[in-house]
């Protein structure tokens, strides 16, 4: 069955060049034009990836973000910010509110169809060895299911925080460098800074609350996991 993909841009030109784009690589696609019709979109019938406009003509884009990410339905579901705006504050409103990835107006028809396929494919999760449930403390990750839980409380991650955890707890005790985690979670045909990490890891530390004390900053290098 073809993934699914839900376009939000309110630009009609812009949004029939990649639906046309996205249907001759095989997706099923739905395009909208306002943040009210894509929440009822994704609520009638949740898509695999998210395309989504900052500016649109209702709901902001972040805002529409933070709306689906405040939903724990679809916490797991990609979201790709396109925007005209291309200052590092703005792409890192958009990492905060759980964006999953940023692009800039214009951009490549070819390259927006790498980060597509790039975020798919992480969103499915791989097939690397290992451990499905990882546990430290009153911490525990179960990948199967894609959870994660507290003390027995379970606190919901988007796809890159989850992702970002299970790097850390499968390496417990050793360093592992933003850069290693930037190819890891986002790969390297997706180009984003190394300031990533660390918005991801400030969010990610607070929702796991004192649990998120057993991620430890390594001035200058990255990131450890160690005793919660």
């Amino acid at each position: 069955m073809a993934q699914r993909i839900l376009i939000v841009d309110d630009e009609p030109d812009l949004l029939e060049l990649i639906r046309i784009g996205l249907v001759r690589e095989g997706y099923a696609v739905e395009a909208v034009t306002c943040g009210r019709e894509a929440l009822d979109a994704v609520a009638r019938r949740t898509p695999d990836l998210v395309i989504l406009d900052v500016m649109l003509p209702d709901l902001s884009g972040t805002e529409l973000c933070r709306r689906i990410r405040a939903d724990s339905r679809f916490s797991n579901l990609p979201v790709l910010m396109l925007t005209a705006k291309g200052e590092e504050i703005d792409r890192v409103v958009g990492f905060e509110l759980g964006a999953d990835d940023y692009m800039t107006k214009p951009f490549s028809p070819r390259e927006l169809g790498l980060r597509i396929r790039a975020l798919l494919r992480r969103s499915q999760g791989g097939s690397e060895a290992g451990p499905k449930v990882l546990k430290q403390g009153a911490l525990t990750l179960d990948e199967d299911a894609h959870r994660c839980f507290v003390a027995e409380e379970e606190v919901v991650l988007t796809t890159k925080e989850f992702q970002l955890l299970r790097n850390l707890m499968s390496n417990a005790g050793r360093v592992q460098t933003r850069e290693k985690l930037l190819e890891k979670v986002w790969g390297s045909d997706v180009t984003v800074t190394t300031r990533t990490i660390d918005t991801h890891m400030k969010r990610l530390r607070e929702k796991l609350g004192s649990a998120g004390d057993c991620i430890e900053t390594v001035r200058g290098v990255g990131y450890r996991f160690g005793d919660a």
